[in-house]
């Protein structure tokens, strides 16, 4: 399996990608430990992971307070002793507005959680793979920081600082045997994307499916990616497979943006 042997922690873990990600990689073989501020989500995966035999746990944490951070690395190396990977997901929006119309407050929460929150979690993460003898990161981006979407600003701006920290932490970490990689996704087929074709359908007085298939039809794929099929992604960086892959951007949005 791609993640045998491996001890991977995830910070939000909510319904969509999160719940993905963690049962995915419980699924190749990893000991899962999820960190989110609820924990509804993550009990329901914990007992999906513990039928199909695997071992997932899941600690309350808001990646904005050191004590939360630091207990979720302690709860890691004591039930599965280590940790070797570490996925940076923790989520938020803070609405849709144009730049300079979006509220300070909002605006400093998304980079609270999103920027600062991953270098806690990475922080935290750092001595248990060097004493692993090294491992991986990764940092989930948004297409939105590579081909702008107008009212994705505050989020885009608070993924973009992401990932600048990404390769700056590849070139910091490489020595001690520490990978660091950003999958940049686009359009999720999970909660959220359904939550916009239902208000946009609604606003615009047509189907959900019309909405759907005007997104779809921007990529080569002819689909809005799922969040299982990206979790894909952030596994194989996170796996050994991508051994010699560090400070590297994955796009994952079905061909809809094409780096040159």
């Amino acid at each position: 399996m791609m993640l045998d042997g491996e001890v991977v922690v995830v910070s939000g873990v909510g319904p969509g990608l999160g719940a993905k990600l963690a049962t995915r990689a419980a699924a190749e073989g990893a000991k899962v430990v999820m960190a989110a501020r609820s924990t509804q989500v993550m009990d329901q995966v914990a007992k999906e992971v513990a039928a199909a035999g695997g071992e997932a746990v899941g600690v309350a944490c808001d990646v904005r307070e050191p004590d939360d951070v630091a207990g979720v690395v302690r709860t890691a190396v004591e039930r599965f002793g280590k940790v070797t990977g570490l996925v940076n997901s923790a989520y938020s929006h803070p609405g849709f507005h144009d730049l300079l119309d979006t509220p300070d407050k909002q605006l400093r929460r998304s980079l609270d959680i999103i920027l600062h929150g991953a270098l806690g979690m990475t922080r935290a993460v750092v001595p248990q793979l060097k004493a692993a003898g090294g491992g991986s990161i990764v940092n989930v981006g948004t297409m939105s920081t590579r081909k702008p979407l107008r009212g994705e600003g505050g989020y885009a701006v608070a993924k973009a600082a992401m990932a600048c920290a990404t390769q700056y932490l590849a070139v910091e970490l490489g020595e001690h045997g520490i990978r660091v990689n950003q999958a940049v996704l686009g359009w999720l087929a999970g909660p959220g994307v359904r939550f916009y074709l239902k208000l946009t359908a609604e606003q615009r007085g047509v189907s959900e499916q019309a909405i759907y298939d005007e997104i779809a039809g921007r990529n080569p794929l002819g689909r809005i990616p799922t969040d299982e099929a990206c979790a894909g992604a952030i596994l194989f960086l996170l796996s050994r497979l991508a051994s010699e892959v560090t400070g590297a951007v994955l796009d994952v949005n079905g061909g809809e943006h094409m780096p040159a």
